[in-house]
C-alpha cells in the first residue's frame, strides 16, 4: 500500500554530464498515482516529500514513513493535499471533503492522515517548527494574479493557496497555475531561486499531449518530456518552466530559507543556452 523512493540531491556540476536516462531518474516525477496506493518520494532538497494517494472509493492510511524518523508522518512535518481527480475525503484532525483543486494544509501534529473516496491525492510535505492550523481552501479563497499576455503565449492566471497572502505555513507554499486558452508557456522568463526547492504537477493534459519541462542552469539548460500527472523536483539552482503541447494546468510547491514568492532572480533570455 505504500511505497516510498529516496532522492539524494544532485549539485549542478554532476548534472551537466547526465544523459536523458540519468536526469530521468534524479528529477523526473512519474507513476506516484497508482489505484489502491499511496507511492512517495522523499527528496533531499529541502527534505521535501512528493507523493500520490488514489484510495479508489476505498481508504489508505498515511501514518508511518520510514525515512522522516518519526512514528507518524506529521509529527514533526506539515502537509498539503492537493485533489486532482473526483469527490474524497482526508481525515485527519478533522475530516474534509475535497472537490476536484481544493487544496488542505494540514498542520504539525495532525496524525495519521487517512484518504477516502473517489480523489487523486497530490501530496507534498516538508519539515514544520510549529503548529500551525489545518486549513481546506477552495479555489475561490486563493489570492490570484494574471501575468503574460496572447502575444508571447503565456497567459496565465496563478493562484496561490498556501500563501502568505492567504495562510501562515511554516516553509510550503503552493499554489496551481492555469494557462489561458492557446498558451503554453508556464513560468517565462525564467527565474531561479536558491533559497528554495520547487515541485511541479502538471494535469488535466489530453493522453496524446506532452510538456517539455525545462530545467538545468540558465546558461546549461536541460528538458525533461513529461505526460498528464507527471511532475519535476527542480533544484534551487535549476530554472523551472516549460511548454505543453496542448492544454494543461500545473501545480507548484516550494520549500526552503524564504516564503516570499517574488524573491526571484530572473533570468534573461540573453542568458538562456
Amino acid at each position: 500500500m505504500l511505497s516510498v523512493e529516496i532522492r539524494h540531491a544532485i549539485d549542478p556540476q554532476t548534472a551537466k554530464a547526465f544523459d536523458t536516462a540519468a536526469l530521468r531518474k534524479n528529477f523526473h516525477v512519474g507513476d506516484i498515482f497508482r489505484q489502491g496506493e499511496i507511492r512517495l518520494i522523499y527528496t533531499h532538497y529541502d527534505r521535501m516529500i512528493v507523493g500520490g494517494a488514489v484510495p479508489e472509493g476505498g481508504s489508505l492510511v498515511l501514518d508511518e514513513v520510514k525515512p522522516c524518523g518519526t512514528a507518524s508522518i506529521l509529527d514533526r512535518r506539515e502537509m498539503v493535499i492537493v485533489n486532482i481527480g473526483g469527490e474524497g475525503t482526508v481525515l485527519a484532525d478533522g475530516e474534509y471533503v475535497m472537490a476536484k483543486g481544493d487544496m488542505l494544509y494540514l498542520g504539525m501534529g495532525s496524525g495519521p492522515v487517512t484518504f477516502a473516496g473517489d480523489g487523486r491525492f497530490y501530496i507534498l510535505s516538508a519539515p514544520a517548527h510549529h503548529t500551525y492550523p489545518s486549513r481546506l481552501i477552495r479555489i475561490d479563497e486563493a489570492a490570484n494574479m494574471s501575468l503574460g499576455a496572447q502575444e508571447t503565449s503565456n497567459e496565465r492566471t496563478i493562484y496561490q493557496f498556501v500563501h502568505p497572502d492567504v495562510m501562515t505555513s511554516c516553509q510550503l507554499v503552493v499554489g496551481m497555475t492555469k494557462l489561458a486558452k492557446g498558451s503554453i508557456w508556464n513560468t517565462m522568463p525564467a527565474h531561479v531561486h536558491d533559497r528554495r526547492m520547487e515541485a511541479y504537477l502538471y494535469f488535466d493534459l489530453a493522453e496524446n499531449q506532452r510538456v517539455f519541462h525545462m530545467m538545468g542552469e540558465p546558461d546549461e539548460t536541460r528538458h525533461l518530456v513529461l505526460k498528464n500527472e507527471e511532475g519535476a523536483i527542480s533544484p534551487p539552482w535549476s530554472i523551472h518552466s516549460g511548454a505543453g503541447t496542448g492544454a494543461y494546468t500545473f501545480i507548484w510547491a516550494m520549500a526552503g530559507d524564504n516564503v516570499d514568492y517574488r524573491d526571484v532572480e530572473m533570468v534573461s533570455m540573453e542568458t538562456l543556452r
